[in-house]
């Protein structure tokens, strides 16, 4: 009997311990869930808002997530054709290509562009430059921060000119070119023929709130079953 209850009591504690820690991790999801709607809704105002100016060199070092990701920004430069990145892509449109460009501004720093996406028939064309216009050109698009590396299975093999993340960092040392930015721009859609522009997905998974409940089901869970544990024990 004593070992009985001694058992019992083992097993209160710990759904005891097992109650206050589910009960913590539901609450540490509602603050998640909190923190992830804030987010997206300064997100959305960042993409509706009107363009300012692309940070300057001289701030690149203060660019981060938090502020900038989907900051709508414009800039003016001249492209260079020769810096041309085309970048594995699958979108809406299908399989294809961002076309990634170096543009010039007028401090001599680099910023990449992503004018849009080319499908796969119209490769040979956006390398060579055939839709990179010249002479000084104003941008409007989504400011983005580098994706180094790759893509989730392949790995960038800039020696080979092949492109599965917009890696603009690996892209200007490939070219030779600096400073470059620590960002490119996603270009606003354009009439002009050649990449399609304004294709930037804004996608915030927001799985908190289903998280919540689930945690604080298993402590709800865990408290029947002691109940019926001392349930038991008083029965007896």
């Amino acid at each position: 009997m004593a070992r009985r209850r001694l058992l019992s009591f083992l097993f209160l504690l710990l759904c005891l311990a097992a109650f206050a820690g589910f009960i913590a991790l539901g609450v540490w999801q509602v603050q998640r869930l909190a923190w992830k709607e804030d987010l997206i809704a300064r997100v959305d105002a960042r993409v509706h808002a009107d363009p300012v100016p692309a940070p300057a060199q001289g701030d690149w070092a203060t660019v981060s997530k938090a502020a900038h990701e989907y900051l709508r920004v414009e800039l003016t430069g001249q492209y260079r054709a020769e810096g041309i990145s085309l970048v594995a892509a699958a979108t809406e449109e299908g399989q294809g290509y961002w076309v990634m460009v170096p543009l010039q501004r007028g401090d001599g720093s680099w910023v990449y562009i992503n004018r849009g996406f080319v499908p796969q028939s119209q490769r040979e064309q956006a390398g060579r430059g055939d839709f990179t216009p010249g002479g000084e050109v104003s941008v409007v698009g989504l400011l983005r921060l580098n994706e180094p590396g790759g893509g989730l299975l392949r790995d960038n093999v800039p020696a080979e000119h092949r492109w599965y993340s917009r890696d603009v960092l690996a892209m200007a040392e490939r070219h030779g070119l600096a400073p470059v930015a620590p960002f490119f721009v996603d270009a606003d859609a354009s009439e002009q023929p050649g990449p399609i522009g304004g294709l930037t997905v804004i996608r915030f998974p927001n799985n908190h709130r289903v998280y919540a409940f689930t945690w604080f089901a298993l402590a709800l869970g865990v408290i029947l079953a002691a109940w019926l544990v001392v349930r038991e024990q008083r029965k007896r």
